[in-house]
């Protein structure tokens, strides 16, 4: 005799029939690798969702190891090479995202493309924020955030309790060099999270901002020498009370806790997972 299945559980294959919705996919913006990598690869394991990934293909060879990871957990795989950043792109994909998955497929979207110009507002060199550079920044960094998530109320994509995730760093506690651009577009996307809560929650569905420290990622490796990488996790393990870094699985898990309905009353709030990053900054400072 087989065994009634629970009408949310879906089918052994992990497929549900032609034209129903299967609301177990994850968006994710940045999907390549670094942060965006490891948390397609943790929420194909838990909850078992499929991943819909954009990526500019900057780092192919570890966008070909994450698809592997996510493929030998037995869930779909769809990945867009495109720029994530543009109005016409979130469109587009939203379109490929509906054509493959459905209406009201999509459980978590994961806003983690990056895209920021380092340097100073009011500086006469090559490191001068010009125009172009802001709107560069902003677009990757804040505006898209609005741009996939208009794209996707458009075409019904959110599944019933969607959790949409910007994610964000301690740079809104504390001011670091030539990091202006990105502490005010970061603010921006803060704003954003907060307006699409309440726009968004009566429908049942949940925005939130995930703040954590620095993690080595492949374009941390891309930017600073080994000399530089050696100090940087120095710094780190001086600073964080845990005596070390954060990683970006450690980041991945908490994505897979959000998703779950535990975390279901968090809305429109900046959650910090840190680690206490900027406690002692004062402290070293003065007492070095």
């Amino acid at each position: 005799m087989q065994v009634p299945r629970h009408p949310e559980e879906p089918p052994p294959n992990g497929t549900l029939p032609r034209g129903a919705p299967d609301p177990r996919w994850a968006l994710i913006l940045g999907v390549s690798s670094g942060t965006g990598a490891a948390i397609a690869e943790a929420v194909a394991r838990k909850p078992g969702l499929d991943i819909f990934g954009v990526h500019r293909g900057r780092y192919p060879e570890a966008a070909l190891q994450m698809e592997a990871r996510v493929r030998a957990t037995g869930r779909d795989l769809l990945l867009r090479q495109a720029d994530a950043s543009t109005p016409e792109s979130a469109e587009a994909g939203a379109d490929e995202l509906l054509a493959r998955a459905g209406p009201r497929s999509v459980k978590l979207f994961v806003h983690a493309i990056a895209g920021a110009a380092l340097g100073h507002f009011l500086s006469d060199g090559p490191d001068r924020l010009h125009p172009r550079r802001v709107q560069r920044t902003f677009d990757c960094m804040a505006h898209s955030f609005v741009y996939w998530t208009q794209a996707l109320v458009k075409r019904d994509l959110l599944a019933p309790d969607a959790r949409l995730l910007g994610l964000q760093n301690p740079l809104d506690e504390t001011q670091l060099g030539n990091t202006g651009l990105i502490s005010a577009a970061k603010a921006a996307l803060e704003m954003y999270i907060r307006y699409l809560a309440v726009e968004l929650g009566p429908k049942g569905h949940r925005v939130n901002l995930l703040k954590f420290g620095t993690v080595m990622t492949p374009a941390l490796h891309h930017v600073y020498s080994p000399e530089a990488l050696a100090l940087l996790e120095q710094r780190h393990a001086a600073m964080n009370p845990a005596g070390r870094m954060c990683t970006v699985e450690e980041v991945a898990r908490f994505v897979c806790v959000l998703t779950g309905d535990e975390a279901g009353w968090f809305n429109g709030a900046t959650i910090d997972f840190t680690g206490g990053m900027t406690l002692r900054l004062l402290d070293l400072v003065l007492n070095p």
